[in-house]
């Protein structure tokens, strides 16, 4: 298999030749239909002049043919009965045809110029044949005779056509060597990419690469260093997910387990097994809520969008709330006020409703007796805010950005042995997110804490 850099220097130097070859045959295009009927033209006045000089000074007619084939031209005159004069170097090809000849002779002009066959590759121009030459009739001393001529491209051209072919040489040569190393700078990079991915597939994400470059390979390599330290901290936080979840099932599942064979003793007394199957049954619960927060999670991890939508009255959600926990409201002696404008929203109902659920209860949580939580909802400018404060204990600061990891606990001691995972606010929030909304929190040690949601007003 090619690599892509002798694949790409292929492509650059059959660029270059393909170049060079449509060049040559629209140049030659060209100059098939316009400079050759004008060198024709050029050609025909030259040899009239000569024919009308020669004429005019028979005597001199000699010198005169020399002096023009010196200054870069091929002439040839002959009678057509045996009597031919060359001057300057000789016809590559004597193919004039004897029907031209007496064209000629009979008083008419040769446009061979003109008349040259050219193809695709050939253009005429350089061909030193007789054929392809201009033919005047010419009296000298009583007889007539055919004057044929056209440029001596050696004479003319010779020191053009080795620059030239230099010239066109080493532009070939500088423009392979510039493609060979411009392709290394291109390539360069991406293998180093390559390699940076080979590395990343066996676990290893320490990888460095040069972003200082402004064009789209040093976005790549910007873009790429973000995807490898990305995927080091998702891979971070599921190994951190796994051993949680792997803790959070433990635990029940160790008293599950332990009061369950405690249950075999034949010795307890009734009220000692049913304060053992009270505890196996709180942990049996416990378990079902991990596994329900863990498949909602996995459901918006995966699939975003699949939600069932539909018309939400945000006042009666919110009031539902309320009156499902207000047995602990009243058993904590907590006031609740409730301050709701009429909103109906386009969204998930059961998944708002969770959020809502998880919000109240933490503020119940964490609100001492005879605190107040205050729950406040408006709609302005195509948003609709809810706002859920309570005077509660606060959270520190240090802590404030870890509450909405999972399995996170601000108060490990204080929900020790409960139904608390760890996974209320994450859930929470992954829900708004995939209403499209946010959700923020603020919060004053021994003052209270204060959750914003910010959800599309549809």
């Amino acid at each position: 298999m090619k690599s892509l850099y002798i694949r790409m220097c292929l492509l650059f130097c059959s660029m270059i030749v393909m170049s060079s070859v449509l060049g040559f045959l629209v140049s030659n295009l060209y100059y098939q239909a316009r400079i050759k009927p004008q060198n024709d033209a050029k050609l025909t006045k030259m040899a009239i002049g000569l024919q009308q000089f020669i004429q005019d000074h028979p005597d001199s007619a000699g010198e005169y043919l020399l002096s023009t084939a010196s200054l870069g031209y091929k002439l040839y005159l002959t009678n057509g009965e045996g009597d031919e004069r060359f001057y300057g170097l000789p016809f590559r090809e004597k193919d004039l045809p004897e029907e031209k000849l007496e064209l000629v002779l009979g008083g008419g002009v040769y446009h061979g110029v003109a008349e040259f066959p050219g193809s695709a590759f050939i253009t005429g121009f350089f061909d030193n044949q007789l054929t392809n030459t201009i033919g005047v009739p010419v009296q000298l001393n009583g007889l007539t005779y055919a004057l044929f001529m056209r440029p001596d491209a050696q004479v003319q051209f010779g020191e053009l056509r080795m620059f030239f072919a230099m010239l066109i040489g080493f532009s070939i040569l500088f423009s392979l060597w510039f493609v060979v190393v411009a392709v290394l700078h291109v390539v360069k990079p991406i293998t180093r990419l390559t390699a940076a991915t080979q590395r990343i597939s066996k676990g290893r994400y320490d990888i460095r690469l040069n972003t200082r470059r402004r064009d789209e390979i040093g976005q790549l390599a910007s873009h790429f260093m973000i995807m490898s330290r990305e995927l080091e901290r998702t891979n971070r936080a599921r190994q951190e997910f796994v051993a949680n979840v792997s803790h959070e099932i433990e635990s029940p599942l160790t008293s599950i387990q332990g009061f369950a064979h405690a249950l075999k003793d034949t010795g307890l007394s009734g009220e000692q097994r049913m304060e053992y199957l009270d505890i196996i049954d709180q942990e049996s619960r416990r378990l079902s809520v991990l596994s329900k927060q863990l498949l909602t999670l996995s459901s918006l991890d995966y699939d975003e969008n699949a939600l069932q939508k539909q018309k939400v009255d945000l006042r009666a959600q919110l009031r539902q709330v309320i009156q499902i926990m207000e047995w602990r409201l009243t058993e904590q002696e907590l006031a609740v006020r409730l301050h709701v404008e009429e909103i109906t929203l386009t969204a998930d109902s059961n998944l708002l409703y969770q959020v809502w659920m998880n919000l109240v209860s933490n503020a119940v949580k964490y609100t001492p007796a005879g605190g107040t939580i205050t729950i406040s909802a408006s709609a302005a400018n195509g948003v609709c805010t809810v706002k859920v404060a309570d005077t509660g204990e606060g959270i520190p600061p240090a802590e404030l950005p870890m509450i909405f990891d999972r399995f996170y606990k601000r108060d490990k001691a204080r929900t020790a042995g409960t139904s608390s995972t760890g996974l209320g606010l994450s859930i929470a929030q992954k829900i708004v997110m995939a209403h499209n909304g946010t959700i923020e929190v603020e919060s004053t040690v021994g003052a209270g804490t204060a959750f914003t949601v910010t959800l599309p007003h549809l």
